[in-house]
């Protein structure tokens, strides 16, 4: 018992000048939402259309990197492609520009088409303008409805955490362009 008391003080001690003589830096602290300026958490459900279109003069999609054999596969297994794709309210085209979707996906499955999506959506309109949503996740693209999650986000969207459901709209097999419409829902502060 003695032994165990010496060795609480001691460290009680020890505690205490390494306080007194630290160099005052801190490594983490619990905060309160409020002491950021965060006030009360809101659900927010946006809906778009994404272009991705690889065969513009100017396409919005382009494959950057490849396995030895990515084009012998089925599902183009290996292949990885870089996307600054628009975001529109409506599927045509000429739409109203509502942001850009910008990452990258990767064809990530020998059986089946699954891309690994990596991106953020930048919006560029109303009070999501320099805002931003990130998403992570598997799309199994001849899917139905695809649902992948949000893991972040910035601007308006701080702290954000949700998920996003893909439909594609239109895709040309030959092309490979597509256009998937994009419902999202988004828990923010």
């Amino acid at each position: 018992m003695g032994r165990t008391v010496n060795y609480f003080f001691a460290f009680l001690f020890f505690t205490a000048v390494g306080d007194c003589y630290g160099d005052g830096h801190t490594f983490s602290r619990n905060l309160s939402p409020q002491s950021l300026g965060l006030k009360r958490e809101k659900l927010s459900h946006l809906h778009f259309y994404f272009h991705d279109i690889y065969t513009s003069p100017i396409p919005t999609a382009v494959r950057v990197a490849e396995a030895p054999t990515s084009n012998k596969s089925a599902t183009l297994f290996g292949a990885v492609a870089v996307l600054d794709d628009p975001l529109t309210v409506g599927p045509e085209p000429g739409s109203k520009l509502v942001g850009r979707a910008q990452g990258t996906y990767i064809s990530a499955s020998r059986k089946e088409a699954s891309l690994l999506m990596v991106m953020n959506f930048a919006f560029m309109e109303g009070k999501y303008n320099g805002s931003n949503l990130s998403i992570l996740g598997r799309n199994a693209v001849f899917s139905e409805v695809r649902e992948m999650p949000i893991v972040g986000g910035s601007g308006v969207f701080r702290f954000a955490r949700g998920y996003v459901e893909a439909r594609t709209y239109s895709f040309d097999v030959k092309t490979g362009d597509a256009v998937v419409e994009y419902n999202v829902y988004a828990f923010h502060y």
